[in-house]
Order: structure tokens, then C-alpha cells, then sequence
């Protein structure tokens, strides 16, 4: 049964590649009553939004609920982040503190965007550190909790990353879970989660989401 009693979204992460196109869909959703999107820059204003702006974790101490559905969208690149220790921080436990701030304002449902191939024991730290965060937002006892695990993403950045251009047409010819999937269609299947009512850990694989996002 999906619900129809207006929504009060969190989106964190809003101005990243998923983040924007995820903000973008939901602002457009009737059943959607407020947004609350921190970020550093300002986004673009619409009368749902609320966009407070700083760093996030001073922000996120301020924030204001309620909040039904929460969504994370953070993510960064070790070369990005500059250190083992940096992306850590960013990509693991900075989104366990969003989700516990979620919680603090009432959210019942985290929506967590992962990565194809996430495992606590992988020699890959990228897939070790997201699969440590899942780990962690799983010991949370969430009502609901969805963990997306998309491939690689295709969509415009603000900035190219050489390594996803070199890997993109071949990502778009591989089958299965691997195959590339567009930001647009992620978005799309993080919307088709969210209104999913349903107790629980749900692990949701990259050819699932790009079925959902159709």
C-alpha cells in the first residue's frame, strides 16, 4: 500500500551526481510536502525546499523534523578525498551520523545509496568501506531500511573522473548487475523504494534498480 499522506523527504547529498537528479524527481512528486537538503552551495529554489546551508555535520546538529523518509546520497572517490582516512570519514562514518540524525527526527524509512560489490571483507577499500557502512546502518535497527547497490553511474559530473570515462562504454555493454546505470534511472528506482512499505533490510542489486527506474 503506498502511502498518500504527504511526505516530509531528507535528502543528503543533494547537489552530488544521484543526489541532484533524486532531488529533482522528488520535488516533483505531489505526495511530497517538504524537502530538507543541506548542502554547501545553494540549490535551486523551490517552494517545498528547505536548503540549509554549511558544513554538514554543524548542519545536521540544527536540523528541524519531522522527517518520514530520509535519503543518503554521499559519496566520494579516494583521489577526491586525498587519504585512506578522508574518504573514510566521508563515505562510512559521516553517512552512520546522517542516518542517526535521520532517526532523531522521526524518519521510518533510510534509503542508503551503496555500491555494486560492497563487503566488509574486501581487499578493495573502496567495497570495504561501503560494505563496513552497511554493516553500520544495519546494527542501527531501522524500521526500514533499503541499501542500493548501483553500478557504474552514467550522467554529467561537475567533475569528470578519467577513470569512469574510460570504463563507461564498456560499462553500458556489460550484463546483468554490472551494466552501467543512469543517474536518471537511479533516481527514479530510489522514489519506487522509498513509497515501498515493507519491514526491514532490503538489499537492492544494480539490475534491480535499473528494472525499478524503467
Amino acid at each position: 500500500m503506498p502511502h498518500h499522506n504527504p511526505h516530509n523527504i531528507l535528502i543528503i547529498g543533494a547537489s552530488g551526481l544521484s543526489g541532484e537528479h533524486l532531488l529533482d524527481r522528488v520535488l516533483n512528486e505531489p505526495t511530497v510536502q517538504r524537502v530538507l537538503a543541506p548542502s554547501r552551495r545553494p540549490l535551486a529554489e523551490h517552494p517545498h525546499l528547505d536548503n540549509p546551508r554549511g558544513n554538514l555535520q554543524e548542519v545536521l546538529a540544527q536540523l528541524q523534523g519531522p522527517i518520514d523518509i530520509a535519503f543518503c546520497c554521499l559519496g566520494t572517490t579516494l583521489r577526491q578525498a586525498g587519504s585512506e582516512g578522508a574518504f573514510r570519514a566521508i563515505d562510512r562514518d559521516l553517512v552512520i551520523a546522517c542516518a542517526q540524525r535521520a532517526r532523531e527526527l522521526g524518519a521510518r524509512h533510510f534509503i542508503v545509496v551503496s555500491a555494486l560489490g560492497a563487503d566488509p571483507r574486501s581487499r578493495v577499500l573502496y567495497s570495504r568501506i561501503k560494505g563496513e557502512m552497511e554493516e553500520a546502518l544495519k546494527a542501527q535497527d531501522w524500521p526500514q531500511l533499503t541499501i542500493a547497490r548501483p553500478s557504474l553511474l552514467l550522467g554529467p559530473r561537475r567533475e569528470q573522473r578519467l577513470i569512469e570515462q574510460l570504463a563507461a562504454p564498456l560499462a553500458r555493454l556489460l550484463l546483468g548487475k554490472w551494466r552501467a546505470i543512469s543517474v536518471c534511472t537511479l533516481a527514479r528506482a530510489l522514489w519506487r523504494l522509498a513509497l515501498e512499505e515493507r519491514r526491514g533490510i532490503r538489499i537492492v542489486e544494480s539490475d534491480e534498480l535499473r528494472r525499478l527506474g524503467r
